[in-house]
């Protein structure tokens, strides 16, 4: 090797190192600050719920977000968002991480996917009984109208394996509830754990009924692309851990209890560990 063959190779080593030492040490800057952003949804129970008179915030993701924040030893810090900005959230760095994230290629483009924290279903919210054991195949047909809250993941799920079915879509879930409670919709698409909570809230919108197959989705945690590799390890080996030992579904269960809503309560084929 010819002299400015190995100034070259050690030149690029030390770009190498000084790169690696130049990026960001997520977890020390976490640190630093004292707090681990998150942000929360108003209303948006099992997931978060705000207490107007104090400002407390519960639900199963600020226990979940508050556990790693005292793994980090920082305080929780939530910043009020919305299901429709968390993502753009992190992708700022106005936060360090959004919970209840269902990974999408097109979300993939913007953050980072850690390993799934629980896995949810796809069901269907009606008190039309004749739609009981139904597979999806067979409610993808023009007879059925449907609901959905409008850019959902429920509402990509429609598109995929209801292509035949009326689909109304709402701007707001509420809205997508108010078409089925006053019969323009025989049904409301949802996801597994807000299908059991609308159910328990509007009794006259029906009961959660799980056509087949299963159809279950990973829930994950989204961090900003530039975190470094160390912090989103450090992310995925929590979502794993907690899976796997069942903490994360110890703390949806506590979120739902509330509602009078336990694992018995759980349709056959359902479970939080996928």
């Amino acid at each position: 090797m010819n002299l400015f063959a190995k100034i070259c190779g050690v030149t690029a080593v030390a770009l190498s190192l000084f790169s690696a030492a130049a990026s960001a040490d997520t977890v020390s800057d976490i640190r630093e600050r004292g707090t681990l952003r998150i942000p929360a949804i108003l209303n948006e129970v099992p997931y978060f719920n705000k207490d107007p008179r104090t400002g407390e915030w519960t639900g199963f993701v600020i226990d979940m977000a508050s556990d790693i924040a005292k793994t980090l030893d920082v305080e929780l810090e939530v910043v009020e968002s919305s299901w429709s900005n968390a993502i753009l959230d992190v992708q700022s760095g106005k936060v360090d991480m959004a919970f209840a994230v269902t990974a999408t290629p097109v979300r993939a483009l913007s953050v980072s996917f850690s390993d799934p924290t629980y896995y949810n279903s796809f069901v269907l919210i009606s008190a039309d009984e004749t739609l009981e054991g139904k597979s999806w195949n067979e409610l993808n047909d023009p007879q059925y109208t449907f609901a959905v809250d409008l850019g959902s993941a429920q509402d990509l799920m429609a598109q995929q394996y209801l292509p035949k079915a009326n689909i109304l879509r709402f701007k707001t879930r509420d809205e997508a509830i108010v078409a089925v409670t006053t019969g323009k919709a025989q049904g409301l698409i949802n996801t597994m754990l807000n299908g059991l909570v609308i159910s328990k809230k509007a009794a006259n919108v029906g009961s959660v009924k799980v056509p087949t197959p299963v159809l279950s989705t990973p829930s994950v945690i989204a961090v900003n692309y530039g975190s470094d590799e160390t912090f989103k390890s450090f992310v995925s080996a929590w979502a794993e851990y907690n899976r796997r030992i069942g903490n994360n579904q110890t703390w949806i269960l506590k979120s739902l209890e509330p509602f009078g809503i336990s694992l018995t309560d759980m349709p056959p084929g359902f479970g939080f560990g996928g």
